[in-house]
């Protein structure tokens, strides 16, 4: 029997060439009286991409107030530090600048403003948000999907926590999408992007539930887009068309589109992977390309005809053999992808050999939070995160 789902899309979205240009009508719309302009690093600053979102909301008098140095895994201390400015400042309104991180970090402001408390009690399962400031988001990397979904994931520098939130009162109001903007973007955090715009579609597919075929065909050639631009985006990092077709797969990823009716799905690799980042700081499509393929083996036995399915109709594999053989030439296949767009597909391939007594920690960290088991394929408990990530090392 299929599953009901509820699908939710509130933002919209205003996408092409020169989209950033609407920045103050938009941002007019929702009646604010003064915004916090969020951003990361220099980027947005030498590339001109501020400066020129600045001058059209002072042309309109708009008031604003800045805040950037949001890094690639956000940190709770700076979100502490936009929630203590934007209650000084009156700030009623957030515009992210920037990719997920920097969209996450202002999700995070905008619970603490709006909830008051300790905003990491959310993000560590004490209590649940109410509202969230309202949300704007100038899109400049291609990956987390955050522009349009109600996740977020904020790190904890004390202890080493990377913790994930969803709540749908942080989805944005609209989102600007211009291809153009993320051609800067070194090869590397290119292809971490289409790595984690994949995998969220990846963390849906794979399940045990009885799939919608529409969703999963979807799903499908969502996948078989963005491998297909990814591969061209290796080689010519500044092709509007693949740029846009893999900015556009990145919302339609992990706005949930992909998950209508699957049940949740897995989710695993994602949660492993938080704990490598919280501990190792590592690019998080990195990091989830060097657990998935080891993952995979560990669990395709619990759901062979998912992987025999996704081997088939993603990766292109013969149906001929039996399912295990299937199986495995799929996972085969996406690793040797991952190796093309000179992704990782073990840890020591990310940078990082950790011992046993981190694995220890990061699985008991892991564990702690899913004492019933983690994931929708197999129920993954302390002991098998632990083999999956000495396995992957």
């Amino acid at each position: 029997m299929k599953r009901n789902f509820v699908y939710y899309t509130p933002t919209k979205i205003i996408f092409g060439k020169g989209a950033e240009t609407q920045v103050a009508s938009l941002v007019k719309e929702q009646a604010c009286k003064k915004i916090l302009i969020h951003y990361g690093g220099n980027s947005a600053r030498k590339s001109g991409l501020l400066d020129r979102i600045q001058a059209t909301l002072e042309a309109e008098r708009i008031a604003y107030v800045t805040l950037g140095g949001v890094v690639p895994n956000p940190l709770l201390s700076l979100v502490y530090e936009g929630i203590e400015l934007c209650r000084k400042e009156g700030v009623d309104f957030i515009l992210a600048v920037g990719g997920g991180s920097v969209i996450d970090s202002a999700k995070a402001i905008g619970y603490g403003v709006a909830n008051g408390g300790d905003v990491w009690d959310f993000f560590d399962g004490r209590r649940n948000a109410t509202m969230c400031l309202p949300i704007g988001t100038v899109l400049t990397i291609a990956a987390a999907g955050s522009e349009m979904s109600s996740s977020c994931v904020i790190t904890k520098e004390d202890g080493g926590f990377k913790r994930g939130y969803n709540n749908d009162a942080c989805r944005p109001k609209f989102s600007i999408m211009n291809p153009e903007l993320t051609m800067s973007l070194p090869d590397y955090q290119t292809a971490c992007g289409c790595t984690d715009i994949m995998m969220h579609t990846m963390e849906r597919y794979f399940n045990q539930s009885d799939n919608y075929d529409l969703t999963d065909g979807i799903s499908e050639a969502l996948l078989r887009v963005v491998m297909k631009n990814a591969r061209i985006l290796r080689d010519k990092p500044d092709d509007y068309d693949a740029r846009a077709e893999v900015m556009w797969a990145g919302s339609l990823s992990h706005n949930d589109l992909t998950g209508c009716g699957t049940g949740g799905g897995d989710w695993t690799t994602h949660r492993l992977e938080h704990e490598i980042g919280g501990m190792f700081d590592v690019a998080h499509g990195a990091g989830l390309a060097a657990l998935w393929g080891t993952w995979a083996r560990y669990v395709y036995t619990a759901a062979p005809g998912r992987f025999v399915t996704f081997a088939v109709n993603v990766m292109g594999v013969p149906a001929t053999g039996t399912d295990k053989e299937i199986a495995v030439k799929g996972i085969e296949a996406m690793e040797e992808f991952y190796r093309f767009i000179k992704m990782p597909t073990s840890m020591t391939e990310l940078g990082i050999s950790p011992t046993d007594a981190q694995i220890e920690e990061m699985a008991e960290k892991c564990s702690a939070i899913f004492p019933d088991g983690l994931g929708a394929v197999m129920s993954l408990k302390k002991d098998d995160m632990i083999k999956i990530y000495r396995a992957a090392r």
